[in-house]
């Protein structure tokens, strides 16, 4: 059962490196404020959720698997209030690169 569980951790940590590695390339390549944010959150979000996906198996207790997905719910908290703060001021400025 051991082996199940590490083929799964494997599995959902790669396919969340995965995602935030697209995130960050999104950030680099694309022209302007509006869509490396919607690609940053997103991927990130993602990431990030397949990466806990892939701990819980890992996960020694029901309590640590309870606080691996709360960090995951901040985490979405966060990343939603902090990109709709940045895209509301690039809409206030306009759009800068």
């Amino acid at each position: 059962m051991s082996i199940a569980r590490d083929i799964m951790t494997i599995v959902g940590v790669s396919a969340g490196v995965f995602f935030f590695l697209a995130g960050t390339i999104g950030l680099l390549r694309f022209p302007d404020t509006l869509t490396r944010l919607h690609a940053l959150t997103k991927a990130d979000n993602l990431g990030l959720g397949l990466v806990v996906l892939g701990l819980l198996p890992q996960a020694g207790s029901v309590r640590d698997g309870l606080k691996l997905i709360s960090i995951w719910m901040f985490a979405l908290l966060a990343g939603a209030t902090v990109s709709q703060l940045i895209a509301r001021t690039a809409r206030q400025r306009g759009p800068f690169t």
